[in-house]
């Protein structure tokens, strides 16, 4: 008998400020088998009991050494076999930017990759960081290894995964180098769930704040859910909640056959 596993992922940009928008109340009316988040942007010691304990989800969180900064978190129904916080790379795993949790029938990577928008140092950073996780996950898959990656990846793969292509291609988050970067991921043996089900444009997972963005939908799609081909076939949906507010970003599911 199959089993549908039912995972999100959602960039909350501050898990303090989305608890006041009905988060929990969101959480336990959709009830998914496992929430990523990204972006929390706190310590566990400086969440409120409410947010730690969510029905009966158990809930880890890896943050990083600057308060108030980064940060990625798993509420989760079934307990994972082991949860490791980063990649065992200092300069990376000091920025609480990596969760990866076994389930044994695949390996779930929660990922807030870097934004390389600040500096030439902090794209640097993001395209080192790219390459360190491209090592990880091969070397899982290498294994013989089932992989569910998720997050924020801070680039918009191609043109119709924004509404101003043309406008960003000197921007971070739309460089060639970073949109080459996804290809060199793909061609490793890996697929776009969301691109198996939905090849349409205007589907966005993140509007900027400014000039009412959301409102005109003009967007980027920034957050996926990769797995390696020999796992695709047990993907069973792929899509994005658009209509859930609260962020700066929107969650994204995947429903998983096992």
């Amino acid at each position: 008998m199959s089993n549908i596993v039912k995972i999100y992922s959602w960039n909350v940009n501050g898990i303090r400020a989305i608890h006041k928008k009905g988060f929990v109340e969101w959480l336990e009316k959709d009830h998914p088998d496992i929430l990523c988040i990204q972006e929390t942007k706190a310590q566990p010691d400086q969440l409120p009991e409410k947010l730690i304990n969510v029905g009966n989800y158990k809930s880890y969180f890896n943050s990083a050494h600057r308060k108030g900064y980064s940060g990625v978190g798993i509420y989760t129904l079934k307990e994972p076999m082991k949860i490791d916080n980063g990649m065992g790379i200092e300069k990376f795993d000091i920025e609480g930017r990596v969760q990866i949790a076994d389930y044994k029938d695949f390996v779930l990577f929660n990922i807030y990759f870097p934004n390389g928008k600040m500096s030439e140092e902090r794209l640097k950073y993001k395209l080192d960081f790219y390459d360190a996780f491209l090592d990880y996950s091969n070397h899982l898959r290498d294994e013989g290894r089932n992989i569910v990656v998720c997050g924020d990846v801070n680039t918009a793969h191609k043109e119709i995964d924004l509404a101003r292509p043309k406008e960003n291609r000197n921007i971070s988050g739309f460089l060639p180098v970073e949109r080459a970067w996804i290809d060199k991921f793909l061609e490793n043996g890996y697929v776009d769930t969301f691109r198996m089900f939905n090849n349409d444009p205007d589907q966005y997972t993140w509007w900027s704040y400014r000039t009412r963005a959301r409102t005109r939908n003009v967007g980027w799609r920034l957050d996926y859910f990769f797995v390696n081909e020999e796992f695709k076939n047990n993907i069973k949906a792929s899509y994005i909640l658009s209509d859930v507010m609260g962020s700066d970003h929107c969650p994204i599911g995947i429903e998983i056959e096992l």
